[in-house]
């Protein structure tokens, strides 16, 4: 009758159990019940009595539901054992360790569970080897199998933290083309230390001498945190040994904090370029748009639409995203929908000079916040559209800057360029023009704050050279660079934008902000390092041509008038360019260019001279000397 109860007992915990892991279950029942057969067996030199059958088969039936329930409870059933570590044996061992104390409790208490105490500890001790055997068996036949049908490259993780400790399990657990043998570090007092079942080898110095000795043919870069002059030397340590490298993104790019080998891929330039982690004010940006209507401008273009994603991570009441074009804002809404992001989006369709359109909007959303990234941005192409340029850059700027004062914004912020400072080309003089005119309008609306925000150029935008170059490279080249001495600022999207939010929370009116772009970049030796991440080596496999200078570029990129008016702020990254204030006559002279230009009265040559004189030449700038940050 007491056999009956526990079957009954063990059939209910059984059906319990998913489907899928039923089998292991039964296979673990079965292991549990030699355990105990054998246990008797050798108490009893094999032959076992009819005396003892009965208080055989009760044994077995007790002593497996005591491992298996807390088995069940622990989530040993959960695991998927072919793929499993260390950890997750040690799951196992502690759980069978509780259900053996249980059975050991019953074995003192009751006076029904006669049991030789010698086949008590072989019984036992069986157990354990049984449930453990049977499961390294299994992994054993998968891994045979998965090296039968893949190929697998031997890696080594740069990198003990927490990211490549995740990789290492992921990679361990899941059946791919990569096979890790071990960690290095920088920090000497890892090494030898055991992490995810594998061996930290050496520190980060050791990594040439660890791939050649280990047969290493794949390196993973797993530190998130790592800026690019230490990308930059892990790479150099394994040149000419033709080892594949991959990485991990940054961690601006891992929002979840989740890591798996899914995120690995190929090194690309802007990972040389990363510095280190932006320390953001997160509880200031997020007071200044939790439960606000916020609307951006130019949100289908790179910097636009992420604002767009960071904005709507601080938990805005309304998202207003307005652009031109009708596909990149479609595109935007595509990825909010992938991304389950649940604040309200309003996509709007509308040109920033168009004064009574954006009237219309403004009355009818009310926004607290504006975000000004709208603009026309290419160069050589505003060299031949000035009026779009100025129409667009310029009126616009100051039709939108006024709609925010009229309706009583709280804040609004311009994405600026250092291409307004000292300019050469249509597209930085209107951009500059725009600057003056934002706080001209600062004067007339002072309930409103209005602010700016310069700096070079992202990497990753629309605009960026890397595209061009990739391209180049993939057809064979050549690649083709304007200048061996030109140098630009870069700086990754995702840094930019958290920099432009934390700016944004600075200023109290009127404030023109310039973030710490680092060092400028060689245009030409970013070519050549960008032909060496494909595999190739520059001016023998790959060409680069020098096309000169085109009108309206500079050799080099400013983003300070005079060193003598900038001034420091709360962040390090992000310094405040002060000015002197603009005139009244600014307005009018600006107006009439407007007018001018719509009217074609001016011819191009005519017209550009204008522009320079009020976004190049003009008052309030002409004096001031540039400054190389």
């Amino acid at each position: 009758m007491k056999e009956h109860c526990f079957l009954k007992s063990l059939l209910s915990i059984y059906l319990k159990v998913a489907s899928r892991r039923r089998y292991v279950l039964f296979l673990d029942f079965i292991s549990l019940a030699l355990a105990v057969y054998f246990g008797y067996a050798l108490r009893l030199t094999f032959f076992i009595e009819m005396g003892y059958a009965g208080e055989l088969v009760q044994t077995i039936f007790i002593f497996s539901a005591c491992i298996l329930i807390p088995l069940i409870w622990g989530g040993v059933y959960k695991v998927v054992w072919p793929r499993a570590s260390v950890e997750e044996y040690t799951i196992l061992l502690r759980w069978y360790v509780v259900g053996t104390a249980i059975f050991l409790v019953l074995f003192k208490i009751s006076d029904e569970l006669r049991i030789p105490r010698s086949s008590l500890s072989i019984l036992i001790i069986l157990g354990l080897f049984f449930l453990t055997t049977t499961r390294a068996f299994w992994k054993l036949a998968f891994v045979t199998r998965s090296l039968r049908t893949c190929e697998q490259k031997r890696a080594l993780i740069i990198g003990a933290g927490e990211a490549a400790t995740m990789l290492a399990r992921d990679l361990i657990r899941n059946d791919t083309d990569l096979k890790p043998i071990g960690f290095v570090d920088d920090k000497p007092e890892l090494n030898n230390m055991l992490l995810a079942s594998l061996k930290v080898l050496g520190t980060t110095e050791d990594i040439r001498k660890i791939v050649i000795a280990e047969n290493v043919t794949v390196a993973l870069i797993a530190i998130p945190s790592a800026p690019g002059h230490k990308i930059k030397e892990f790479i150099g340590t394994m040149d000419g040994l033709n080892i594949e490298v991959r990485i991990l993104p940054s961690l601006l790019d891992i929002a979840d904090g989740n890591v798996s080998v899914k995120l690995l891929r190929s090194v690309k330039l802007e990972d040389l370029l990363r510095r280190e982690p932006v320390k953001l004010d997160n509880p200031e940006i997020e007071n200044l748009i939790r439960g606000k209507r916020v609307l951006v401008t130019g949100a289908g273009g790179s910097i636009g639409s992420e604002i767009c994603r960071q904005v709507a991570a601080k938990g805005p009441s309304e998202l207003l995203v307005l652009g031109h074009g009708e596909q990149s804002i479609y595109n935007l809404l595509e990825s909010f929908s992938q991304s389950g992001n649940k604040v309200p989006i309003v996509p709007i369709i509308a040109d920033i000079a168009d004064k009574v359109t954006l009237e219309s909007i403004f009355k009818k959303h009310m926004p607290h916040l504006v975000f000004h990234a709208a603009a026309h941005k290419h160069v050589p192409l505003m060299e031949d559209n000035p009026r779009e340029a100025l129409r667009v850059n310029s009126f616009g700027t100051r039709t939108l800057a006024e709609m925010a004062g009229k309706y009583q914004v709280e804040r609004m912020v311009m994405i600026s360029t250092d291409k307004a400072v000292h300019p050469s080309s249509i597209m930085g003089a209107t951009k500059r023009i725009a600057e003056r005119m934002l706080f001209y309008v600062q004067k007339r609306y002072p309930d409103t704050s209005y602010m700016a925000v310069r700096f070079g150029n992202v990497l990753g935008s629309r605009g960026s050279v890397i595209p061009k170059f990739e391209q180049q490279i993939e057809r064979g080249g050549p690649v083709t660079v304007t200048h061996k001495d030109m140098k630009r600022y870069f700086m990754l999207i995702p840094e930019a934008v958290s920099l432009v939010l934390q700016a944004g929370t600075m200023g109290s009116g009127g404030e023109l902000f310039v973030l710490d772009m680092g060092e400028p970049v060689n245009i030409a030796e970013m070519a050549e390092t960008l032909i060496r991440l494909h595999g190739h080596e520059p001016y023998r496999d790959i060409k680069i041509e020098f096309t000169g200078i085109r009108p309206g570029e500079k050799l080099y990129e400013e983003l300070f008038y005079d060193p003598d008016h900038v001034g420091t702020t709360s962040s390090e990254k992000i310094y405040l360019s002060k000015f002197s204030p603009e005139k009244e006559s600014l307005l009018p002279r600006v107006e009439r260019l407007l007018a001018d230009s719509a009217e074609a009265s001016l011819s191009e040559a005519e017209l550009k001279a204008a522009i320079f004189q009020l976004g190049g030449n003009g008052e309030n700038v002409a004096a001031e000397p540039p400054i190389r940050l």
